[in-house]
């Protein structure tokens, strides 16, 4: 069983920076794929950034590119989340999420483990 704990969320203006956190459990963590979703008011959960269990290979959705940073510190046992230029549209529920194997996965049905979100909010 993996439980995932996100931290790092909160207010901030737009074009402002802040980075989320996730601390998987667990000795697995550093053999699998992380990745962080995103859920608005009304909306589907979607998919943001994906990284693979080395943190050699990383995938983000379009709307975060070159804004967005995914990495991972598998000494630490933490996945991270750099957002930076932030946009009003960014404003939702961030989601960790971790997959039962090694490679990325952008589809919410191929993460097994979710941590609770952690609030994003950027005014403009």
């Amino acid at each position: 069983q993996v439980q995932l704990v996100e931290s790092g969320g909160g207010l901030v203006q737009a074009g402002g920076s802040l980075r989320l956190s996730c601390a998987p459990s667990g000795r697995i963590f550093s053999f699998i794929a992380m990745g962080w979703f995103r859920q608005a008011p009304g909306k589907e959960r979607e998919f943001v950034a994906a990284i693979n269990w080395s943190g050699g290979i990383t995938y983000y959705t379009d709307s975060v590119k070159g804004r967005f940073t995914i990495s991972r510190d598998n000494a630490k046992n933490t996945v991270y989340l750099q957002m930076n230029s932030l946009k009003p549209e960014d404003t939702a529920v961030y989601y960790c999420a971790a997959r039962s194997s090694s490679g990325i996965a952008t589809m919410v049905t191929e993460y097994i483990y979710w941590g609770q979100g952690t609030q994003v909010t950027v005014s403009s």
